[in-house]
């Protein structure tokens, strides 16, 4: 069975022990743990630690899963979302650090899923990343794979506005692109946290995309968008998509969700479905937030038994 859950990202204010509590009170089974290096956040929703897995050891990961089974609630994933191919080494270098350590630390807990991006040097086309990709995420992958767990890279561009331009940076955002990855590192650990509002506004068919890559699914993240089609008339794809692309909470956007769930289904994915807020109406405050997973709930709970 599918499990509901949500992105702690959205309740950076609140501990762990206070999220999972929200999350067992408003009827979710699941919550993907924000685990960045404790710092100033880069850009909205990052920069969140609610697991600091600077020196993580076993008697912590005790405290966290006895801390969840109070709660009722599960951890579907531990989440980090850096740019491991960043232009600046030292910025690529902290990132694959600190995420092995996320690594190491789902080791210690249990889980088998870490979601991230691959990364990009957004300065440069695909191909010219290609050699430091494999480079990077090939001994990324051997330590996942020693410590049984699966990477579930996320399918955002990361290409919204002028200090991501023009290539974005997160390299894996289209079916070629994966059906490269996936074969020049072939692993049953490296796969897909997919989101289908990305290949919304890309312009791509979702429910293709999950058909072919079912094997893939290793996570899956419920967020929607509405694409303005007035302001893209006036602006075009290649503008920045901030212009024309707003993310909405699921059944407030574009995405079909009752094709998307009968989709999901068929590609035989039992795992977590975790809702990602990112609908800027819903930020102000936190109750409004609150609100956000509170409603989107609702409307999910009708896919999600």
């Amino acid at each position: 069975m599918m499990e509901l859950g949500f992105v702690t990202a959205i309740l950076p204010e609140l501990s762990l022990e206070e999220v999972a509590t929200f999350a067992g009170e408003n009827d979710y089974d699941c919550i993907e743990v924000m685990c960045w290096p404790k710092g100033k956040a880069e850009r909205r929703y990052a920069g969140i630690t609610h697991i600091d897995v600077a020196g993580f050891k076993a008697d912590d990961a005790r405290r966290v899963n006895d801390l969840m089974a109070m709660s009722g609630v599960k951890i579907s994933a531990l989440g980090y979302y850096p740019n491991p191919l960043a232009p600046d080494p030292t910025e690529s270098q902290v990132a694959v650090e600190h995420l092995k350590k996320v690594i190491s630390a789902a080791h210690l807990l249990g889980l088998d899923v870490v979601n991230t991006f691959v990364g990009r040097d957004f300065t440069k086309s695909i191909d010219d990343n290609w050699p430091r990709f494999l480079k990077t995420w090939k001994p990324i992958i051997k330590h996942a794979e020693a410590n049984g767990v699966r990477i579930g890279i996320e399918n955002c561009p990361m290409s919204f506005t002028k200090d991501e331009w023009p290539g974005g940076k997160n390299l894996a955002f289209s079916p070629a692109i994966w059906r490269g990855m996936f074969n020049d590192i072939p692993s049953d650990h490296f796969g897909l946290n997919f989101d289908p509002s990305h290949l919304v506004w890309l312009h791509m068919d979702y429910l293709k995309a999950m058909r072919e890559f079912k094997h893939k699914l290793f996570h899956i993240h419920a967020k929607d968008v509405h694409l303005d089609q007035e302001k893209l008339d006036e602006v075009g794809t290649l503008a920045f998509p901030n212009l024309y692309h707003t993310p909405k909470l699921p059944g407030m956007g574009d995405v079909d969700w009752g094709r998307f769930f009968g989709t999901l289904t068929e590609t035989g994915y039992k795992g977590p479905v975790c809702v990602e807020v990112e609908d800027r109406a819903y930020e102000g405050t936190i109750e409004l937030r609150k609100t956000a997973l509170r409603t989107t709930r609702n409307y999910l709970r009708q896919f999600i038994a």
